[in-house]
């Protein structure tokens, strides 16, 4: 049966690995009482991946040496930050 599942996500320099089930589908970032989260379709019997996601605020330096994917944009305090949320591909 599918559900719809929320990741938070921490605001780090490095990759973040996230377990998720197997083929999740990334629906949608956002903030939610002031976490960054990701909400995916998942099957929920699947077994576990990793997923490893990278956030950069706006005029940070991306040093990306893997492909990534673009997920969504997320402002806080009031847009005075924003960050963008990259899946590395596998």
């Amino acid at each position: 049966m599918e559900t719809i599942w929320k990741f938070p996500l921490k605001i780090t320099d490095g990759a973040q690995l996230v377990p998720m089930p197997k083929d999740a589908e990334v629906l949608c970032v956002d903030v939610q009482r002031g976490v960054i989260c990701i909400w995916t379709l998942v099957e929920s019997e699947a077994p576990t991946e990793i997923r490893k996601f990278r956030i950069y605020g706006t005029g940070h330096e991306m040093d990306i040496n893997e492909d990534v994917v673009y997920i969504g944009s997320v402002q806080m305090l009031g847009g005075a930050l924003v960050w963008h949320v990259f899946e590395v591909q596998r």
